[in-house]
């Protein structure tokens, strides 16, 4: 926005604003008729119990926090590959594998000190889903593959491979031999930071990668080209950047962050890696909060603190109507996707004024023509 006058910063930053909030609205509407065709309450009450949920109290706001943290590294991870023009759908995946070696770290090296061990645990979760991300970079630009169909297939891969350890070579070797691995060590743990509250320091380390997002995209000759190649790769290309190279970084990148998405989920959450420690679509719903956040870093953080609400509220909101499921949440949640992609169904009167205004302009040129004619 730099050389744009107040008003021109005010307009940009309403136009920016206009499909997320009217994603929000129709996705609430159509939320509203589910809750009235699949229950007795009203979707007003519903809906507040929700919002108290997330958002009534601090307790709540601190349940949204710690769910919003996985979602602020998935949408980063969506958010980084789509600048560079690659559509990454396999943060889930990336997620998982992070979190897997992330266990291997924090469990299978013990006796380590804390400035060491967590350190290591952090990056072992980096790196996993870094190169997991990259097998799709590589085939990509090696074979020409879609990176569609790679992710999806590589999500399916991770699941499995999870599924494997936590049955096999990670099991707890105690009774009643439940399907997940030992407690991560003390020394491998992230743990809270504010007095009486449960959030821990995994949200000052997404708001972290968020402000890295922002500085490496914007104010780097790197970020730079990732973002031209990503707009137009033709002209990338003919200006001496590589293609390949902003792909295989792009996704190595992305990988990395939807894998220490995962780590932090693991070190600070859950303790342990279970067969059901995903049972929660993180990196689907962090394609969302990356959508409905334009992309853009502030967007991003508000975003995904949305979805923290909706998913820590819609909890309450099933406890108290009874009726309710709470996956109406997720409805929500993917209506908004549907929504944003479908943008151009909120610019239908614009599109008829401009109709309009190019009809009128092609009458009036007629008729010059005529006269024009007449007068010769």
């Amino acid at each position: 926005m730099e050389g744009m006058t107040f008003r021109q910063r005010a307009q940009a930053i309403l136009q920016s604003l206009y499909y997320p909030l009217m994603a929000i609205i129709a996705s609430l509407l159509v939320g509203s008729l589910v809750i009235l065709l699949t229950s007795n309450t009203n979707p007003f009450v519903a809906y507040g119990h929700m919002i108290s949920g997330g958002f009534g109290t601090l307790k709540a706001f601190d349940a949204t926090l710690i769910k919003a943290v996985p979602l602020l590294f998935t949408a980063l991870s969506f958010a980084i590959a789509k600048r560079s023009g690659i559509i990454n759908l396999g943060a889930e995946g990336q997620f998982m594998i992070g979190a897997l070696c992330a266990t291997a770290v924090g469990v299978g090296i013990p006796n380590l000190p804390m400035a060491i061990h967590l350190p290591l645990t952090l990056i072992a979760g980096f790196v996993g889903g870094a190169l997991f991300g990259l097998i799709t970079g590589v085939l990509k630009v090696k074979f020409g593959a879609s990176e569609l169909i790679i992710t999806i297939m590589l999500n399916y891969i991770a699941r499995l491979l999870v599924a494997y350890f936590v049955t096999g070579p990670m099991l707890e070797q105690l009774p009643p031999y439940y399907p997940q691995s030992a407690s991560v060590a003390k020394t491998a743990r992230l743990e809270g930071f504010i007095p009486g509250l449960n959030v821990h320091t995994g949200l000052l380390l997404a708001l972290l990668c968020v402000f890295l997002y922002y500085f490496y995209l914007w104010k780097t000759t790197s970020g730079f080209r990732m973002r031209v190649v990503g707009l137009n790769p033709s002209a990338g290309e003919y200006a001496g950047m590589s293609v390949a190279r902003s792909t295989l970084l792009s996704l190595f990148l992305a990988g990395g962050l939807a894998g220490l998405g995962g780590c932090i989920e693991i070190i600070a959450v859950q303790r342990r890696l279970m067969i059901t420690s995903f049972s929660v679509p993180y990196g689907f719903t962090g394609i969302a909060v990356a959508l409905l956040g334009n992309l853009n870093p502030i967007g991003i953080i508000f975003s995904g603190i949305l979805f923290g609400g909706l998913s820590a509220g819609s909890l309450k909101m099933e406890v108290l109507t009874r009726d309710v499921n709470s996956y109406v949440a997720v409805v929500i949640q993917a209506l908004i996707i549907l929504f944003i992609a479908g943008r151009q169904m909120f610019q239908f009167k614009r599109k008829r004024k401009h109709i309009s205004i190019d009809t009128h302009e092609e009458v009036d040129r007629v008729e010059t023509e005529e006269k024009a004619g007449e007068s010769a």
